[in-house]
């Protein structure tokens, strides 16, 4: 087992856990591009009674932050870093991780937890399933999954069980469902844990992420469902989001993108209702194998101990793929015996669903998914960037705070010093620097709210940057001149205040351009890289 960068001095308090059997277990979800009203609990129409039980149990953060993309938010759950810190390769999933970085699964396991993984990695490269870069080099016990960042439901190509090849699972098989097989590995793995020690369980979906590819019936479920639109659909979402209280109901609907035309006006109707009845079908499908996971921890008497998180990774994808969009991840034929021609890229009349097809549910979806916030998931607009976040801890959460609304704002650079803090490892050296985030556990026990005055939460990836304080953010769409918003009354970033406000503009630019150069500092190699005091310290 590989444990970079743990210094034996540090572990000696945290291996002497009074009693380990007692420490909550951690199960730690994450979805693959979905927007912020997709779920029912959110205020979105998509069948998800699992997530929506733990849910009305927890607790829903509604000022909940990811990165913009699917391997930037995987490396800050993972790190408790920024992307750029902690992915040295010029920001980029192939170098993998740090190799100095105390990966969370490390630090847990040091505490005495079983960790497993299953699912998608993303942090590593693919042309490498068994470098030291992944899963089960860097701290997790068992890994079942994929590296790669995209992968046919019904094949993934570079699948395996801690680096050992395992694509024969769906040799000549029509009935391989990656999240099925995602989810059974998950239950195996527990089902065969130690038992006297906590464990923690990290479960990342591709689900909802391009191709789209379902069950026959769950499509079914939802065949008609869709067809007065995207407009009418945003304005549904949003009257019910106002309900459930997850946006404020002053701020406004955002107009819809410019890329997107009216339903009304919109050609190939019924392909458009089928990519979204795809897409709604890997969600219920998904949720439904959460709720598998679930069962199991309530039927082994773990789940009133087991701190339960559901997150996505990214706003909804926007991008429309063309039939030249093609790589490792896809192929000629089907692999279900049959050899039937696959039809790669958006093509108007292909119906999605099956492994014949290779599509994405493009902009007119996405920005409904992404209701009521502004672009999508490459961006630094609150629609590329909000996420649910559902917190479920039986045992753990007081009781008037359960089925309610947390609105801390905080991020997924969080993440990792609030699982430490519950394992009670905040002991531990912080490397290659210390976390970036701050812990969020005496908010879900509903000790106290997490102080959010003063603090800043950065983001530069992709089409983005952007720059959050308090109420305040500075954002670009790419290279674009800087916006400026008051969330607090403008959530929905319409009104842009860069020419009322050039003091507080400024502030924040001079803000970010430090950030950024404590960033390139770091990476240069030119910062010292400090030992967290550790609390109480």
């Amino acid at each position: 087992m590989n444990f970079p960068s743990l210094l034996l001095g540090s572990l000696c308090a945290i291996f002497l856990i009074s009693n380990a059997s007692a420490a909550p277990n951690i199960v730690l979800i994450v979805s693959d591009d979905m927007g912020y009203s997709d779920l029912g609990c959110y205020g979105g129409e998509i069948e998800t009674p699992n997530l929506d039980a733990l849910a009305e149990g927890g607790i829903r953060f509604t000022n909940y932050y990811v990165n913009n993309m699917c391997w930037p938010t995987r490396a800050s759950l993972m790190t408790g870093l920024y992307p750029k810190m902690a992915l040295p390769k010029n920001g980029g999933a192939d170098g993998g991780l740090h190799p100095d970085a105390t990966t969370l699964p490390e630090a847990l396991q040091a505490t005495g937890y079983e960790t497993f993984m299953s699912g998608k990695w993303h942090l590593s490269s693919a042309s490498e399933p068994d470098g030291v870069h992944a899963p089960h080099h860097r701290g997790f016990d068992q890994f079942y999954g994929t590296i790669h960042g995209a992968s046919d439901f019904f094949a993934p190509d570079d699948l395996q069980l801690n680096g050992k090849s395992r694509t024969h699972e769906w040799e000549g098989r029509s009935d391989y469902y990656y999240t099925d097989t995602i989810t059974d590995y998950a239950v195996k793995f527990l089902k065969e844990a130690d038992g006297e020690m906590p464990f923690f369980l990290y479960v990342a979906y591709t689900a909802a992420h391009w191709p789209l590819h379902a069950h026959p019936e769950d499509i079914a479920q939802y065949e008609g469902r869709y067809a007065e639109g995207w407009d009418e659909l945003r304005l549904q979402r949003h009257e019910k989001m106002k309900e459930l209280g997850v946006v404020d109901p002053a701020w406004d609907l955002s107009p819809r993108h410019p890329d997107v035309p009216a339903w009304t006006d919109a050609g190939d109707k019924a392909w458009q209702q089928r990519r979204m009845e795809v897409y709604a079908a890997q969600v219920t499908c998904m949720d439904r194998n959460i709720g598998r996971i679930v069962a199991h921890l309530k039927e082994s008497g773990d789940f009133e101990n087991t701190l339960f998180l559901f997150q996505h990774d990214n706003g909804g994808c926007h991008v429309e793929y063309g039939p030249d969009r093609t790589g490792s991840w896809t192929r000629e034929t089907t692999t279900d015996g049959k050899d039937t021609p696959i039809v790669p890229g958006n093509v108007p009349g292909v119906m999605p669903g099956p492994q014949s097809t290779f599509q994405s549910y493009g902009y007119g979806w996405a920005n409904a998914s992404n209701t009521p916030f502004r672009l999508f998931k490459q961006h630094d607009h609150e629609g590329g960037t909000r996420s649910p976040l559902i917190v479920s801890w039986p045992s753990g959460i007081a009781e008037d705070r359960k089925g309610g609304l947390a609105k801390e704002i905080c991020h997924s650079i969080d993440m990792m010093p609030t699982l430490l803090e519950l394992a009670g490892a905040d002991a531990l050296e912080q490397k290659p620097a210390p976390w970036e985030g701050k812990s969020l556990l005496s908010s879900i026990k509903g000790e106290s709210n997490v102080t959010v005055e003063g603090r800043s939460i950065y983001w530069a990836h992709a089409k983005g940057r952007a720059i959050r304080k308090g109420d305040w953010k500075l954002v670009s769409d790419g290279k674009g001149p800087w916006e400026l918003y008051d969330l607090s009354t403008d959530g929905t970033e319409l009104q842009n205040l860069i020419e009322e406000s050039p003091e507080k503009a400024s502030g924040l630019q001079s803000e970010f351009a430090a950030w950024e150069k404590r960033i390139a500092a770091f990476n240069s190699g030119k910062t010292k890289k400090k030992k967290s005091p550790g609390k109480g310290k």
